[in-house]
């Protein structure tokens, strides 16, 4: 069984933090752009627009999140059913897409981003 209930927020907002200077490093940032992105959506009940790095792996015009303590979490919720729109950052570019929450018996969280046309930045 995983970690059920929030995290620290400012641990999180900390993290965050961190990966977004990485990602944009002159040094490192070619390299941790590789497995992680900045995911952007618009909440499903607050309708406010929301940013937050995620990592992930790419075959093609498929997208893979695989989230990790998903009962501490609650973005991904936002792409369950039907799914949603979002845009991630990739290539250098934002591209968006429609993501499909599932959670498998094991209580794993996979989000999948079938991605659609580029778009500028």
């Amino acid at each position: 069984m995983g970690y059920r209930g929030p995290l620290p927020k400012n641990a999180v907002d900390r993290v965050n933090t961190c990966v977004g200077t990485l990602r944009t490093s002159p040094r490192w940032g070619r390299l941790v752009r590789r497995h992680l992105t900045q995911v952007t959506y618009t909440g499903r009940r607050s309708g406010r627009t929301f940013s937050t790095p995620v990592g992930y792996r790419r075959a093609g015009d498929v997208v893979t999140i695989g989230v990790r303590l998903p009962d501490a979490k609650s973005w991904w919720r936002n792409f369950t059913g039907d799914g949603a729109p979002l845009t991630l950052e990739l290539d250098d570019a934002a591209r968006t897409g429609h993501a499909v929450a599932h959670r498998d018996e094991k209580g794993r969280v996979t989000v999948t981003v079938r991605l659609g046309e580029d778009e500028t930045a």
